[in-house]
Formats: C-alpha cells, sequence, structure tokens
C-alpha cells in the first residue's frame, strides 16, 4: 500500500492471471474475500464496535465489478460498498466541553447478520466515525445516541436517512444539557451523502448510569421514564402507567423535584392505574415517589377489579410530599393518592380530587394493610361511594378501609356520599370507613356525624365543629403529636384549613 492508503499492488496468491497478450481483460476484484469461496463477493457485514481504528478500517468492503484493464496500465479503481457516517460533536448549553463522550449509532438493519447499534471510532478531537451497511434510518429513530457526563442523549432525524455506499454523512451535534441540536453537515472525502439540519428530537431524560437515575425534562422523557426537572404538561396525551404489574412494578425512586405534571390521564381496562400502576413488590418495596405535584389528571379504571389512584394503583413503596388534584374513578379500591397502600409510608400527602368507586374508596387511600403508615396527610375532595349490591362496602373521607399500623395527624374535609344498597355490611364515615388500627391526632369536617362507619379501636377521629374544635385547636394537636413522633412535618393554618410544610 502506499503511504497515504490510497493505492495498492494487488495479488492473487492461486492461479495467477499471466498477460499472453496485450488485450484488455475484464477484471472484478473485492476486499475483503472469503478464502473458502473466493469466486462469490462477500455481503457487507461491518463491525459492532469500531472503536478501535484497526476494527473501524476493517469494517470497510470495497469492490472494482467487471473493471477494463490494460496491459500497460492495470490498475483498478475499487468503491465503497459502506457508508460512512461521522459525527462532529460541540459543547452547547450546560457544557463545556464534549471530551470523553461515547457516541454511537443505533437502530440499524440487522440484515445480513449486522449489528443493530455501532459503537464509533474517536478519529480525532471530537469528531466520531463509523462504517454500516447501505441502509435506511426511519425519520424519528433514534439515530444518534451520545453519552456524556453521566447523561444519554439521542439525535432522531426528521427526515429519513438514507445510507448508501459510497457516501458520507457529516453531522454537527451540538450536545445541550436538555438534549440535541442537529446544525448541519460538512462535506468529506468520500462522496457527500448529505445531512439535515434543524432542531433535533430526542427521549426528554438523561440516563445516569451512576446512580441508575433518569433526569426528565420533557413530556416525552416522561412517557418514556427519575428526577422531574421541569414542569410537564400531558394534556391531550394518553399515558400508560408505569408498573403494569408484581412482577413489572417500579422499583426506583421517582423525585419529582417540587414540579407539576398537568393534564395526566388514564383510561384503561387494565387492573392497576394511576401515574404509576403498580409501585414496589415484597422484593423490592424500597420504590420511592417524592416531591410531585399532579394537576388536573383524570384516572379511570373499568377492571372489574381494579386498583386505582393518583399517584399509584397499588403500593409497596414510600410515597411523601406529593399532591393530586382533578378525578379518581375506578371500581374495587379506589384513592385520590393510591388505590392500595400495603407497608411503608405515606406522609405529608394531601388530594383535592374527586374519588369515585364501589368497595374501598378513600380520599387518599382506599385501603391500607399490613404494615402501612400514614402520616401527616389530608383529602378535601368529594368521595362517592357506588354501592355493588353483594360485597361488603368502606369508604371515608380520608381512607375507605384502614387496616395499616398508624394513622397520624391526618385529616378529611370533602363530602361523602352513596348510591345503591347493599346486602353485604356498607361502613361509611366522614374520615373513615372501616378501622383496625390507633388513630392519633385526626380529624374530620364533612357531610357526615359520624368519623368512622365501622371501629374495632378505642381511638377515634375528631370532628372539627368550628365551636368546641376548631382548625386551630386541631393544627396545635396534630403538630404535637408530629414533633412527639419525630416527624419534620407540619401544620399551618393561614386559610381556612390546614396546609403542610417541611421543617
Amino acid at each position: 500500500a502506499s503511504t497515504d492508503f490510497k493505492s495498492a499492488t494487488l495479488s492473487r496468491e492461486n492461479d495467477p492471471h499471466y498477460w499472453t497478450s496485450r488485450d484488455p481483460i475484464t477484471v472484478s476484484a473485492w476486499w475483503p474475500f472469503n478464502n473458502a469461496d473466493i469466486t462469490q463477493m462477500p455481503a457487507v457485514k461491518v463491525a459492532e464496535d469500531q472503536s478501535k481504528l484497526a476494527d473501524f478500517q476493517n469494517s470497510d468492503f470495497i469492490s472494482a465489478e467487471n473493471r477494463k484493464v490494460e496491459f500497460n496500465t492495470p490498475t483498478l479503481e475499487f468503491t465503497h460498498r459502506t457508508a460512512r457516517v461521522t459525527i462532529e460533536l460541540k459543547p452547547g448549553t450546560g457544557f463545556t466541553s464534549v471530551a470523553g463522550a461515547t457516541v454511537s449509532l443505533v437502530s440499524l438493519s440487522a440484515d445480513n447478520g449486522n449489528p443493530t447499534a455501532i459503537k464509533t471510532y474517536n478519529a480525532s478531537g471530537n469528531t466520531y466515525e463509523a462504517l454500516t451497511a447501505p441502509q435506511t434510518v426511519a425519520a424519528g429513530n433514534q439515530f444518534v445516541k451520545v453519552e456524556l457526563g453521566g447523561g444519554t442523549f439521542y439525535f432522531r432525524p426528521q427526515n429519513n436517512v438514507v445510507l448508501e455506499a459510497g457516501n458520507r454523512y457529516t453531522y454537527t451535534v451540538k450536545v445541550n444539557a436538555t438534549g440535541l441540536t442537529l446544525e448541519g453537515c460538512t462535506i468529506g472525502d468520500w462522496a457527500d451523502g448529505g445531512g439535515e439540519s434543524g432542531e433535533a428530537e430526542d427521549l426528554g431524560y438523561n440516563y445516569d448510569s451512576n446512580t441508575k437515575t433518569y433526569t426528565v425534562y420533557n413530556a416525552d422523557g416522561l412517557m418514556n421514564v427519575a428526577e422531574l426537572v421541569n414542569d410537564i404538561d400531558l394534556t391531550g396525551k394518553g399515558w400508560t402507567p408505569i408498573g403494569t404489574d408484581y412482577d413489572n412494578s417500579y422499583t426506583g425512586t421517582f423525585d419529582g423535584g417540587g414540579h407539576t405534571i398537568t393534564g395526566l390521564t388514564v383510561t384503561t381496562n387494565d387492573e392497576y392505574a394511576g401515574l404509576f400502576g403498580y409501585l414496589g413488590n415484597f422484593n423490592n418495596g424500597a420504590a420511592t415517589v417524592k416531591n410531585v405535584v399532579m394537576d388536573g389528571i383524570q384516572i379511570t379504571c373499568n377492571h372489574r377489579s381494579g386498583y386505582a389512584g393518583g399517584v399509584a394503583g397499588y403500593s409497596w413503596g414510600t410515597i411523601e410530599n406529593c399532591s393530586v388534584s382533578g378525578s379518581v374513578s375506578g371500581t374495587m379500591y379506589v384513592g385520590g393518592v393510591v388505590g392500595v397502600q400495603r407497608d411503608r409510608s405515606i406522609t405529608g400527602c394531601s388530594s383535592s380530587a374527586t374519588v369515585k368507586g364501589t368497595i374501598k374508596v378513600g380520599g387518599v387511600a382506599g385501603q391500607t394493610i399490613f404494615g402501612a403508615t400514614l402520616t401527616a396527610c389530608y383529602a378535601t375532595g368529594n368521595v362517592n361511594i357506588e354501592i355493588d349490591r353483594t360485597q361488603g362496602i368502606s369508604g371515608g373521607g380520608l381512607v375507605g378501609f384502614n387496616d395499616g399500623i398508624s394513622l397520624l395527624s391526618c385529616y378529611a374535609t370533602g363530602n361523602v356520599t352513596s348510591t345503591g344498597s347493599s346486602t353485604g355490611y356498607v361502613h361509611i364515615g366522614g374520615f373513615l370507613g372501616d378501622n383496625y388500627i390507633t388513630v392519633t391526632a385526626c380529624y374530620w369536617k364533612n357531610n357526615h356525624e359520624q368519623g368512622i362507619g365501622y371501629n374495632r379501636k378505642s381511638t377515634k377521629a375528631t370532628k372539627v365543629d368550628g365551636t368546641d374544635v376548631t382548625w386551630k385547636n386541631a393544627v396545635d394537636a396534630m403538630n404535637t403529636a408530629l414533633q412527639n413522633a419525630g416527624s419534620e412535618w407540619r401544620y399551618e393554618l393561614k386559610g381556612a384549613l390546614p396546609t403542610l410544610r417541611k421543617q
């Protein structure tokens, strides 16, 4: 080969050609070749990892087919059978450097055993290159993946990318903290295959491989999921709950960062409905959702034995500092925050959502069981129970069926109403429907004179009547109980009803 690698002397080991006349001959040649059958040109199959120069170079398939060769000038001009993609990275908003990035091409065709993702070669500085088999990457698919600073960014082209043999496609990509911006294309030393200009789409989240969490910054990111760093409006977007059942539950930590998710809508025939369908499980109950405001949500679960809640349908995890407004409607287990809370805790949460269900229905939780605790939570939304003719019914302003281990410093003010009749038991109260645990410093004020429909404990909730017991009295008592329990949460009375703050 020449020093610039643009020319070489080729020979055939077996049965070489000897000129017997000066007449031109027709020649076909290719590289690489298969020694087992040198008469067949192999299909293009590039390396999955081209991050090393040798693997990048060895992925270049070349050929010269049916070329006329003259006796005096026996030269062949080869053409590339691969497409060459070059990525030029530039730092954007939130980055001062793109050094140390890992760049891959993704969503590629697997035809002829080719890889669906290729790790590129860092040719120089911020330039990355890869060779691919000819193919088309559909518009909207992820195409360029950049891993940088613990985050993962994607570029999704607005138009089909047609990667043709012998063409070079060079993309200049700016990496911003909120995604990738495509700035255009430049011409390389191969035939220019073009490129694309405009704003790149991305997944709406960054993934930190060290902490195994996602940073979400737009609606698409939340749809993909987890730290929320912006308010997100999901109005008009259908939502599929995260975590479909026990075996496929969400077991991470979702931190809303105090931001608001507006207009989340779920209408489903599946069993579990909410922002999260199923949160945690026996082995991974440490799942956490915290610091998120859910505004104007509409959750509807039509499953005959469904679990519906604003935050989660069914929770084994920890829920803290979450608030819900809008409506939650379902069948058996329905609550403004959760359908069922099993073990662990709900703390510092509130719901003004209208809640509607049939069996276990409450303003915050339809049911609490086993080791569940509710601390410093309140509900101000109305609760409606559509009584099933044969089932036992538990409905309350805060919790429908309360069988955890602790209920501390909570209150409810939404009216609790019911329609229909049942041959089973019907336990409805202004605060709790059924209660099997100790209730400490809890209050209600609504259309019910009875705070607990059916109470298996001697402790009870207290009605705020405005005369003997005022909201100031209630706040003082609830805060004393929180302080005694070592909680950081406190109530404050700045308006008609108490609100929560964390010290």
